[in-house]
């Protein structure tokens, strides 16, 4: 522990410094991704051809080892190959491939009848997008979104394989070094970040849902297993 208390504030760099440069990888991706799925997933949902195409782009995409992504997103988009912005673009592609499936499912579960119900009492297509297939779609997002956020923070570790800092750097130089305490303290920290950010998804969808805990409890269990499975 001693290890930890002398590095956390004055390292070169501090554990403190890495954890804000894990953040600055992480939450990018996990908002962009979230606010890309809808569309996309709303389309796939009205359409099944873009939902084929769609789903099976962004499955493959997320087959791709993140080594491959990680060098093909510079030939794209003209990144330099250490800019940290080629590892938030590279953590957004994976965010969208697994949020769009979720985005998907959501959409879907909305009830014919209720859209129906709101056509016939005059709601535009605007209206009725966000007056009430988004907030009937919300709890299986949110329970999409959980799952991205999980994934995305410990993915962004990888970026210090490629000299991007983060908090794979204690993983990297632990192992260099076979100081273990490094390690540990890495993977203790991606934990409680990647627990924290749920928290606050979660206290989130109690705030923007209350017509809907008990579905959202249901509901965000039965997805987080699915897609559990799915991104494994």
């Amino acid at each position: 522990m001693q290890w930890v208390w002398d590095n956390f504030f004055f390292g070169n760099p501090s554990i403190w410094q890495l954890v804000l440069d894990h953040l600055s990888l992480s939450v990018p991706p996990i908002i962009i991704g979230f606010l890309v799925s809808i569309p996309l997933g709303f389309w796939a949902s009205r359409n099944r051809v873009a939902r084929s195409v769609l789903l099976g782009i962004f499955s493959v995409l997320y087959t791709l080892p993140s080594p491959v992504l990680f060098v093909l997103v510079p030939v794209a988009f003209g990144l330099a190959i250490l800019d940290s912005k080629n590892v938030v673009v590279a953590l957004t592609v994976y965010a969208v491939a697994i949020m769009i499936r979720s985005s998907t499912d959501a959409f879907l579960s909305v009830s014919s009848d209720v859209r129906e119900s709101a056509r016939a009492v005059g709601f535009s297509a605007v209206q009725r997008f966000f007056g009430v297939e988004l907030p009937l779609a919300g709890p299986v997002l949110l329970a999409g979104v959980r799952v991205v956020s999980v994934s995305t923070v410990s993915l962004a570790t990888v970026g210090a394989f490629i000299g991007i800092p983060s908090l794979g750097n204690l993983f990297q130089d632990g192992f260099k070094s076979s100081l273990y305490i490094e390690i540990w303290t890495g993977i203790v920290l991606v934990l409680i970040i990647a627990a924290i950010f749920d928290l606050i998804l979660s206290g989130l969808g109690r705030l923007l849902l209350p017509w809907n805990r008990r579905t959202t409890r249901r509901g965000a269990s039965r997805l987080v297993a699915k897609e559990a499975v799915w991104t494994s």
